[in-house]
């Protein structure tokens, strides 16, 4: 048996872009990826803090370094540039692999920079 467990997550983040005329995900700062253990067009929650909206879509990577969280397609509806997001990871483990598991959290400051 395999359960869902929380594997990552970037806490916080602001919103810097939405494209509502794209083909849909959320474009990323690969450094902020990277930071989170998420990998580009994985599978993520988004939690908009601001106004309750939860998603689910997959990661662009963005520039190294830009800082950039852009909602794209009809994620851009729900979220607006400046609103703070909680961007969620889920991995599929066994019970035994859960136990040993500690989840990867990314907070970062109101420009986004990893603390």
């Amino acid at each position: 048996m395999l359960i869902t467990m929380f594997k990552s997550k970037l806490h916080r983040v602001k919103v810097t872009d939405a494209c509502l005329y794209y083909d849909g995900s959320i474009t990323i700062d690969e450094e902020l990826l990277k930071a989170a253990n998420i990998l580009p067009y994985e599978k993520v929650q988004v939690v908009n803090v601001n106004n309750g909206s939860r998603l689910e879509t997959y990661t662009i990577p963005g520039e190294w370094g830009s800082r950039v969280i852009c909602l794209n397609g009809p994620a851009a509806r729900l979220n607006a540039v400046g609103d703070n997001v909680i961007v969620i990871a889920y991995a599929q483990m066994t019970p035994e692999e859960a136990l040993l598991h500690h989840p990867k959290v990314v907070k970062v400051d109101e420009s986004n920079n990893p603390l």
